[in-house]
């Protein structure tokens, strides 16, 4: 689908594979042998590069497994603006034998190291120690209340999608619409083209359509 994709002529990418961990999905399993994983990695790492604008971003999500490799293979391309970790609540018994995993990482790239979009007044979060204790910051002059709102870090708390939750898709790693909402309003603008190469549920489409 990549080669019906003209050259530079995305402003936003956005793309969430099988993470190779052995996922269901309809019946395949998405596990496959190291190395050919990461070679297949990089040959759509490879293509993103050539569609993506020069003053485009790049979200890319992974497993915690995977992280490493998919660093080393973007470095080539893209300056990585962010590590960022989606945190978010496990339900039950993740494992008895190791530290169950309750995070996954999203590279936040850029094609250009200073020329991006990056609209922070349309993602601020409240900064809790300024609005709730009602804090002094004595070092300004004169004497100022600490800030309200803030551009959030780079530790990400959204809820995964559960059964019977109003946005629900039968979809093994459904990605929550919160998190695909706050990507496209950071990084890209109204009548930007938006790409989603895997589109499992198709978040991404949704959320653009929704803003």
């Amino acid at each position: 689908c990549f080669k019906q994709v003209p050259e530079k002529s995305i402003q936003l990418i956005f793309a969430d594979p099988p993470y190779n961990i052995g996922k269901n999905f309809d019946g395949i399993s998405d596990k496959y042998e190291e190395d050919f994983y990461i070679d297949w990695m990089e040959k759509w790492i490879f293509e993103i590069n050539r569609v993506i604008t020069d003053d485009g971003s790049i979200y890319l999500m992974n497993s915690t497994q995977n992280l490493a490799n998919m660093d080393l293979i973007c470095r080539k391309y893209f300056h990585i603006q962010a590590r960022i970790v989606w945190h978010y609540d496990s339900s039950g018994v993740q494992a008895k034998t190791k530290f169950g995993s309750s995070w996954e990482p999203i590279l936040h790239m850029t094609k250009s190291k200073n020329k991006y979009t990056f609209n922070s007044k349309d993602i601020l979060i409240e900064a809790k120690t300024g609005s709730q204790r009602n804090l002094i910051d004595y070092r300004k002059t004169p004497p100022q209340r600490y800030n309200t709102k803030k551009v959030p870090s780079n530790v990400w708390n959204f809820p995964r999608v559960r059964f019977k939750m109003d946005e629900y898709e039968n979809h093994p790693t459904q990605k929550p619409y919160a998190l695909l909402k706050r990507i496209i309003l950071t990084s890209s603008n109204k009548d930007d083209l938006v790409l989603d190469p895997f589109s499992g549920s198709f978040t991404t489409g949704f959320a653009c359509k929704m803003l």
